[in-house]
């Protein structure tokens, strides 16, 4: 028996410093929450009174978006009919609430006309197209034509669900680097949308030139833009100039030439792009419109000073009062107390090694209210000692010595532990999956800490007491001995 303490209290020390030494050497630290190391934070509310199914779609696109964006342990939740989302730690801010409420209604028009950038108002054109269909004569206001029609221009940023109708003519713009208008194209009806998009990825220029996009088809989706490029190949009036636009929530993208007649599940989007707007754009597509429009009601970003002085804030409380229990119970169990700060430090560099591994691998974010679940889950452990010490007690008050006591002690007292941190696992579980935000970090702390302090009780505590009890030198010490801490008159030897 004595063996099998052994190894359990050197398996339980290793495995707790052990893992603190691995992830100080790979420099893994938990990752902060928007609370803590600042961030964006926005509210999104729907345009009309979509399903529920729909808004549960709408979150799952956002995620998505915010994952390849790199933000560690985003909040994406659902309040009402309002998106709530956390983005903590997010360095270009700005950006990344852009990506996440961007309708990203991308359309596929045929180009009729392209107009100077400072031709902003409501125009009437004419198009009068050679014999041979090949070249395309732009005239504005004139005089003869073979076709007339009227197109209203649609300023960029505006809701393409309701000013740029998929099957209404439209004038566009297309913007430079600085986003000024640089050429506005009149288009055609939408003969696609995104939805034939399977997935997009961002390339790098092979020697000179720009970064473009790859999009690849679905299977319908493929035959449909086929018959597009077959359109616009052969300059039919839809697509006189034989160039289709790629249009992004009411700015064009690009309007390349169509080269072939045929495309075999694949395309390349070319625009003059830059890095990130390759990068972006690939991102969007590849993650799907937004099946409903959504209007940011409030957007608020946390400052790192805020959260860094809520932090310390927060761990001056929890150590002060770490502290506190500590000096009690040394003062009160005496050698045993003992044993509870070192449980206390077995705890804390498990958590902090899981914590920061999980930090690390998944992108687990620890938030104030998760801290605030350590803390409380700190009263919870030491309540385990407590009932194992206060059993002891009852045993030896029977007429028992401390060396029989303390295992038949630890047996009955750990169905009262298991019980209690059992019951703290259920409220724990059913905080984390019936809320949402903050509630549910303090959930999953405190349900690791309840775990923790199970294994903890078993392979620490257990032994560890075991073999103070074995000793004359901790049994019988005149002010600090466990008989004294146990209020004992009973010897050290078998009952």
């Amino acid at each position: 028996m004595r063996r099998g303490l052994v190894v359990s209290l050197l398996f339980i020390v290793v495995l707790a410093f052990g893992g603190l030494a691995t992830v100080q050497a790979k420099n893994w630290e938990p990752e902060l929450g928007l609370d803590l190391q600042g961030g964006a934070y926005v509210v999104l509310q729907p345009k009309g009174n979509p399903a529920s199914g729909v808004l549960d779609q709408s979150i799952e696109i956002i995620r998505n978006r915010v994952d390849a964006l790199g933000v560690a342990e985003p909040d994406i939740s659902r309040q009402g009919d309002s998106i709530i989302v956390q983005l903590p730690g997010v360095k270009d801010q700005q950006r990344a609430l852009e990506i996440v409420g961007q309708t990203a209604e991308l359309r596929f028009r045929p180009v009729l006309n392209a107009f100077p950038p400072e031709d902003a108002t409501t125009t009437t054109t004419t198009t009068t197209t050679t014999p041979d269909a090949s070249t395309t004569t732009v005239a504005t206001d004139t005089g003869t034509s073979t076709t007339s029609t009227t197109s209203t221009t649609v300023p960029p940023g505006t809701t393409p669900r309701e000013e740029a109708g998929a099957d209404k003519e439209v004038i566009l713009p297309e913007l430079d680097d600085d986003g000024e208008v640089s050429v506005r194209y009149q288009l055609g009806p939408a003969k696609a949308t995104g939805r034939i998009i399977k997935s997009a990825t961002a390339e790098p220029p092979t020697t000179t030139g720009d970064w473009t996009v790859n999009a690849d088809f679905t299977g319908d989706g493929n035959a449909l833009f086929n018959q597009i490029a077959q359109l616009c190949f052969s300059a039919a009036p839809e697509c006189p100039s034989k160039a289709v636009a790629i249009e992004l929530d009411n700015v064009v993208i690009s309007a390349p030439q169509v080269q072939e007649p045929q495309f075999d599940g694949s395309v390349t989007i070319s625009g003059a792009f830059s890095e990130r707007e390759a990068k972006d754009l690939a991102l969007v597509l590849r993650f799907g419109s937004l099946p409903v429009e959504l209007e940011p009601q409030s957007t608020q970003t946390v400052s790192a000073t805020l959260g860094k002085d809520s932090l310390r804030a927060g761990v001056t409380a929890g150590l002060l009062g770490l502290a506190l229990v500590m000096i009690y119970m040394i003062l009160y169990y005496r050698a045993l107390g003992i044993v509870v700060v070192m449980g206390l430090a077995v705890s804390g560099a498990l958590m902090w090694s899981l914590v920061s591994y999980l930090g690390d691998s998944t992108g687990l974010a620890l938030t104030l209210a998760g801290a605030v679940g350590i803390i409380v889950s700190v009263g919870v452990t030491v309540d385990s000692y407590v009932v194992y010490f206060e059993r002891l007690k009852d045993e030896i008050r029977s007429g028992k010595t401390i060396r029989s006591s303390v295992e038949r002690g630890f047996t009955r007292a750990y169905r009262t532990i298991f019980a209690a941190d059992l019951s703290s696992l259920i409220g724990a579980g059913l905080l984390y999956f019936l809320t949402v935000g903050s509630v549910r970090g303090f959930a999953f702390f405190l349900g690791i800490s309840a775990m923790l302090d199970l294994f903890v009780a078993y392979f620490f505590t257990r032994p560890m007491v075991t073999f103070l009890g074995r000793s004359r030198l901790f049994t019988e010490a005149r002010f600090f001995g466990v008989a004294r801490g146990l209020a004992a008159t009973g010897g050290t030897g078998s009952a």
